[in-house]
């Protein structure tokens, strides 16, 4: 029967179902209905209470109604989807214990070779959906699945403490509509994103036990990948994503606060040179232009005319006292902007 699947023998989900249309019933008058026995009726009724699908009322004989099916029920599944959950994380320990032993005996396997669009699909999805530290990225075009689709995803999980830090390259975020409509939501939903005008490679690191690279830099290379375990290479690949964060761009949605008009400590700037910090908007600019973006990309990413976006790139140099965007970039830079 159909909740036998949440532990409920078939008698039990029968006594329930009548219990459902005969509120305050005894137990021989649900025996009536059910076609069975007064005693193994009322047993299966304490098995109802006991599981918080039903209550007993005192007198004689004692009477039992159903709690509402949506509230009772739906706990039911909840609590089957926990131990489902539980179950999948164990098969995943016992798979990685595998695979380690596996490599014990076959160092060559440290290394797997998936060739198949479905296979990178699941294994990128699985290696964000397992981390429970941290996930690490490079991001740039060209993409197995459309960018933005694991927004949601992402953002469940760094509400239960994964930090992710991305890189985006210059072509990442100029790709029509991914800043605004996926990259900032995640910035705000707590992501870390940097911007390199270029990256070496596509990358994502789960934790330190895993990552997945293509598996060649030429032109059509996404369409395989490899998936490394940990190893002396996966140790490469972080240092490599370590020293490529340190060289990148910040990508954040507010500044930091000056007070009263003071420069940040260790800025270097004068004091009163930080003035009041950029909006969110002025500040992904900046980010946009010291990313090396041209305005026909800016244009693009923001949803602005070219005028507009010569127009306010020239406004911000002006405020700024720049003549050049290195001089932008830099005064920004000092008075803590970016």
């Amino acid at each position: 029967m159909e909740l036998n699947v949440l532990g409920l023998g078939d008698e039990t989900e029968r006594v329930y179902i009548a219990l459902i249309g005969h509120p305050r019933g005894t137990a021989s008058e649900l025996a009536g209905l059910c076609g069975g026995s007064t005693a193994s009726t009322a047993r299966v009724l304490a098995t109802l209470v006991a599981m918080g699908l039903a209550t007993r009322t005192g007198g004689r004989p004692p009477r039992f109604t159903a709690h509402p099916p949506e509230v009772a029920v739906t706990a039911l599944i909840q609590e089957r989807e926990h131990q489902l959950d539980a179950a999948r994380s164990l098969v995943q320990r016992l798979a990685e214990t595998h695979r380690e032993a596996g490599r014990i005996s076959h160092p060559d396997i440290a290394v797997e070779l998936l060739t198949h669009r479905e296979d990178i699909s699941e294994a990128a999805h699985r290696l964000t959906a397992d981390a429970r530290r941290e996930v690490r990225a490079f991001d740039l075009p060209p993409y197995v699945d459309r960018p933005g689709s694991n927004l949601q995803q992402q953002m469940l999980r760094q509400r239960t403490g994964v930090t992710h830090r991305v890189i985006y390259s210059r072509a990442a975020v100029s790709w029509p509509g991914r800043l605004a409509g996926d990259i900032m939501p995640s910035v705000r939903a707590g992501e870390q994103a940097r911007v390199r005008g270029e990256l070496p490679l596509k990358l994502i690191i789960s934790d330190d036990r895993a990552a997945l690279i293509p598996f060649s830099l030429a032109a059509g290379g996404h369409a395989a990948a490899y998936l490394v375990h940990r190893s002396p290479m996966l140790a490469a690949l972080e240092a490599l994503f370590e020293a490529e964060w340190d060289r990148a761009v910040a990508l954040g949605v507010s500044a930091p606060a000056l007070d009263e008009g003071r420069a940040a400590p260790g800025s270097g700037a004068a004091p009163g040179a930080g003035g009041p910090p950029p909006d969110p908007a002025t500040r992904v600019l900046l980010t946009l232009l010291t990313s090396g973006l041209t305005d026909a990309a800016i244009a693009r990413t923001q949803g602005w005319s070219p005028r507009t976006t010569q127009r306010r790139i020239q406004r911000l140099m002006t405020t700024l006292g720049a003549t050049t965007r290195f001089q932008a970039a830099l005064t920004a830079a000092r008075r803590g902007w970016i």
